[in-house]
């Protein structure tokens, strides 16, 4: 009978034992040192839209259709509770996810000793300046307006030990068949789609890393002052430049030439003189050359002058 009893206190204390297992357990995907084996308890973190797992010794929640766990130093979701587990990065972090008090941190780090148990973790001072600037206002919200909390997938509870899914096709289809939630949060879509994500062991240096080599290229340094070089004038405002003084030329000669075949035609003036080309071809041709005087009266002379006589006498 003793023999019975304390079997039966075994047989009772394999679950829990079963549900504490967190060391050194490989999951497809990344290593993040937990297992386990049955669908895991969680309670409601008051006044938030999380929900954190009392019985276990990990940092263990759930928010917004997504398992998040804080392992190692990082951040890692999946959409069932014993991953495959995604590696998140400080900047990608949910708000929310990021609010949890400390003391529901089951097994919290060292660096939390001395924070107070009712307020986040001092994520600003852990992470960085950098960090803060990236996420500036992640802890001030008001705690009366919280959303409520995504449906837990408790179908889930049917799949444990050897009935785990492993595959990820097949996690996702029965996912898809059994649970209708879809994400609110623009930080959960993307790993609740399966996208691809980082996987570093630092994901911060590698967020800073992937920061500096999408910065452009710095311009050259200069010296002295910077030149402006004029620009060459194109071709085609070169010649309409060209054609401008031809074309007001060509218009005034047109006014020119109208104003010509308006005025009435005159004739040469009566007295005008010749011009002295005129004068010298006239004399070469002997028309207007002068005649030597002759000596003595003419016959016309004579004629005149008797005339004259008879109407004196």
């Amino acid at each position: 009978m003793r023999y019975r009893i304390v079997l039966w206190m075994l047989f009772l204390a394999v679950p829990s034992a079963i549900a504490q297992l967190s060391i050194g357990i490989g999951l497809p995907g990344v290593n993040i040192g937990i297992n386990l084996p049955v669908f895991p308890n969680l309670v409601q973190v008051p006044g938030y839209p999380v929900y954190y797992a009392p019985q276990l010794r990990s940092n263990f929640f759930f928010y917004d259709g997504m398992y998040w766990v804080y392992q190692a130093d990082s951040w890692y979701a999946s959409t069932w509770y014993n991953g495959p587990w995604s590696l998140v990065t400080p900047e990608a972090v949910p708000l929310f996810v990021l609010r949890i008090p400390v003391r529901y941190y089951r097994n919290p780090p060292a660096y939390f000793r001395g924070w107070r148990p009712d307020m986040p973790p001092r994520w600003s001072e852990h992470w960085g300046n950098e960090w803060e600037q990236h996420r500036r206002g992640w802890d001030q919200w008001n705690h009366n307006s919280a959303p409520a909390p995504a449906p837990l997938p408790v179908y889930q509870r049917r799949y444990s030990g050897p009935q785990y899914p492993r595959a990820q096709q097949q996690q996702q289809s029965l996912h898809s068949q059994n649970y209708r939630y879809q994400p609110h949060d623009a930080l959960v879509r993307p790993y609740y789609q399966g996208q691809p994500v980082q996987r570093s062991p630092a994901p911060l240096q590698r967020g800073q890393q992937n920061t500096q080599r999408s910065k452009p290229p710095a311009p050259p340094r200069q010296d002295g002052p910077t030149t402006l070089h004029p620009q060459p004038q194109q071709r085609g405002s070169e010649d309409v430049q060209r054609s401008a003084p031809v074309q007001a030329h060509t218009r005034q000669k047109d006014a020119a030439e109208q104003d010509r075949r308006q005025q009435p035609h005159q004739g040469p003036a009566p007295h005008e003189q010749q011009s002295p080309r005129s004068i010298q071809k006239n004399t070469q041709d002997g028309r207007d050359a002068p005649r030597e005087p002759r000596h003595g009266p003419g016959p016309r002379q004579e004629k005149g002058d008797e005339r004259a006589q008879e109407r004196s006498k």
